[in-house]
């Protein structure tokens, strides 16, 4: 489980989580940069089946115990295997595909070289690697760039959950865990400005959980009846149209740098400003 760090100010940015592949295990970063496309790099790549459709998570938990990591000036991607084996190259595009996520197409290429063969292996399915072909990554929505949770509201699903302390966040693959918040706090902040360290997002919804945060964020094998939890105890509340509500996505409307620690305020300016 991630430990989080303590900090003075109210609220706070606790945890840093992108990944370079999409299903596969996250990152923690101490910083990154913030542009209008999301955290650069974050879930540039992905995998598909032989049909073209998103091979996730839900299809192979253990996806999770592959790490990988991108040079962006070497253009390198490295993946890394429980077993200790390590898969490294730089990346070279194939031809076009056209890949659906959430059930749209993405234009993406295909890669090539060694990734597809090991993941394969990995996951025991026909899987291809592809790399989105427009600037931003892979997630349901175009403007929900970022997302966001907050430390409460992981110890408030650990008490419904019956899990014993907070739940651990990797669970629901968020951007930024923020501390120093109240429990879902962050459900008051959609259609608001919030400065998370020198960028400033707008959260736009609610974004809905599926089956893949009832697995163990080390393992991917199902150990804790998220979904459930959430269901039970989130059922009556308003929310942008997403079931089984955690956490919320937002669009960036100040391009910025934000660091483990950076302080995290609503701004009351105009959304539509870009004075940073």
């Amino acid at each position: 489980m991630l430990v989080q760090q303590c900090h003075t100010s109210p609220m706070h940015v606790d945890v840093i989580s992108v990944a370079p592949v999409k299903s596969l295990g996250l990152n923690h970063p101490e910083s990154v940069d913030v542009t209008s496309d999301g955290v650069p790099g974050d879930r540039r790549f992905a995998l598909i089946d032989e049909q073209g459709r998103h091979f996730s998570g839900k299809r192979c938990g253990a996806l999770v115990q592959v790490r990988a990591s991108h040079d962006d000036a070497a253009e390198r991607l490295t993946l890394a295997f429980p077993d200790g084996t390590k898969v490294s190259e730089p990346v070279m595009l194939g031809g076009p595909v056209d890949a659906v996520f959430y059930g749209e197409l993405r234009p993406a290429h295909l890669v090539l070289g060694v990734f597809a063969h090991a993941l394969s292996r990995f996951a025991d399915a026909d899987v291809r690697l592809i790399r989105v072909a427009d600037g931003g990554g892979v997630d349901r929505r175009e403007t929900g760039v970022v997302s966001i949770q907050s430390t409460a509201s992981l110890a408030a699903i650990g008490r419904e959950s019956g899990a014993e302390g907070v739940v651990d966040g990797r669970r629901f693959r968020m951007t930024f865990t923020i501390g120093g918040a109240d429990e879902h706090a962050e459900d008051a902040w959609i259609g608001r400005r919030v400065r998370v360290g020198t960028a400033v997002i707008v959260p736009e919804g609610h974004t809905g959980r599926c089956a893949v945060t009832t697995q163990h964020p080390d393992t991917g094998v199902p150990d804790l009846d998220v979904l459930k939890a959430i269901a039970a105890y989130r059922s009556d509340i308003v929310t942008t149209g997403e079931r089984l509500p955690f956490g919320v996505h937002a669009r960036v409307v100040v391009p910025g740098r934000v660091s483990v620690g950076d302080a995290v305020v609503l701004d009351d300016g105009p959304q539509g400003s870009t004075a940073g």
